[in-house]
């Protein structure tokens, strides 16, 4: 800084300083300003590192049933929302097949109540035999035939409970089909791809239409292996668009591969963008500040106060008087709209950021619009 203060000296020895003296004149007319302070302020060195735009929910929607496609309902481009019809396969086969299920199974209700009845015949029969055991009426041959026929009649309703139960799972099966055979959306998003015409014969597992979830986006980066240390899930960083905004985004999760050719590491990123100038695209390129190192607190003018003069970068502080006072700076590197202050100014000054052109040093402000 020293050196900075000897060069400065030496530079407005016959220009800058004798202005100075002739401004002395023109100290009782105030000019209207416009001032912005001298601030602290925290800062983060980056790096840009290009990422890209890639969904969360994207791929094939396969048919879950056999059968010949009938209907296709959506073209590539569209947009559909989750349980939207996009294939119908073969819906009246499938009808035909559940129907079928569904008499089946009314059927062998039917022919478990009959053998139920039976059963309970038999039961009855075999109750009045044992009530007449010590009468002269009771017969042994015939309790034990009965007692067989029970056996048999109840053999017959075991039997019959099961066909039915397959029968009612087969007509599970069957309505499941049924609904099926309306090949629906998933979650909502953009049709990429038709896989499949009406008239082709789809099986099950069979692609019938490729969907991209573009509105749940995540933002994922091959990120050096020297910049991995700086992030962990969670942490802040920043993104740039194509629009030139910028937005935050939270380090979701860190790929646990390394890439032997280019020595990067699968990074993705949760953006929180809001109030974006167009819709974003899955592959958009964007691109990602990644942290050089820990944030440091910095002193900084803004860059309208800065006049370049002689070499020199020079700024009008306003004093106690309300006077401006020419003043060197050395200036670090650029933060936005403002200048990193190596030195020459403190924090909490007012430096001229509007008007500055026109002023002499030692004249007299007044702080507003500039008109």
């Amino acid at each position: 800084m020293a050196v900075f203060l000897r060069s400065f000296r030496t530079a407005t020895a016959a220009g800058l300083l004798s202005v100075a003296g002739a401004g002395a004149g023109f100290a009782q007319d105030a000019a209207l300003v416009g001032v912005d302070p001298v601030i602290v302020e925290p800062l983060a060195q980056t790096v840009p590192v290009i990422g890209r735009f890639v969904s969360r929910q994207s791929g094939t929607v396969a048919a879950r049933v056999a059968g010949l496609v009938t209907k296709m309902s959506v073209q590539i481009g569209d947009r559909v929302a989750r349980g939207q019809v996009l294939v119908v396969i073969d819906l009246e086969r499938l009808t035909w097949q559940r129907d079928l299920a569904r008499d089946t199974a009314a059927e062998m209700t039917a022919l478990l109540a009959a053998a139920t009845a039976r059963f309970d015949k038999r039961r009855n029969e075999l109750a009045r035999l044992a009530g007449i055991r010590d009468s002269a009426a009771f017969s042994q041959a015939r309790y034990d035939d009965t007692t067989q026929d029970a056996i048999e009649a109840e053999a017959a309703v075991a039997a019959a409970t099961a066909v039915l139960g397959r029968v009612q799972t087969n007509l599970k099966l069957a309505e499941d089909d049924l609904r099926h055979a309306r090949v629906r959306a998933p979650y909502d998003g953009v049709v990429s791809l038709r896989a499949t015409e009406i008239g082709a014969y789809a099986n099950v597992g069979s692609p019938v239409v490729s969907l991209i979830n573009d509105t749940d986006l995540e933002v994922e980066a091959d990120v050096p292996y020297n910049r991995i240390g700086g992030l962990a899930p969670g942490t802040v960083v920043t993104l740039r668009l194509d629009d030139a905004s910028s937005h935050n985004a939270i380090v979701r999760a860190m790929g646990a591969e390394e890439n032997p050719m280019s020595r990067t590491r699968l990074v993705r990123f949760t953006p929180a963008i809001e109030n974006a100038k167009l819709p974003r695209a899955v592959g958009e390129s964007v691109d990602v500040m990644l942290p050089l190192g820990a944030r440091r607190e910095v002193v900084t003018v803004h860059k309208d106060a800065v006049l370049k003069r002689q070499g020199l970068s020079l700024v009008y502080v306003i004093d106690a008087d309300g006077a401006a006072q020419i003043r060197p700076v050395e200036l670090g590197e650029a933060v936005g709209p403002r200048f990193v202050v190596l030195g020459g100014v403190s924090p909490g000054e007012s430096v001229v950021v509007r008007g500055n052109e026109r002023l002499r040093p030692g004249q007299s402000v007044r702080v507003g619009a500039e008109g």
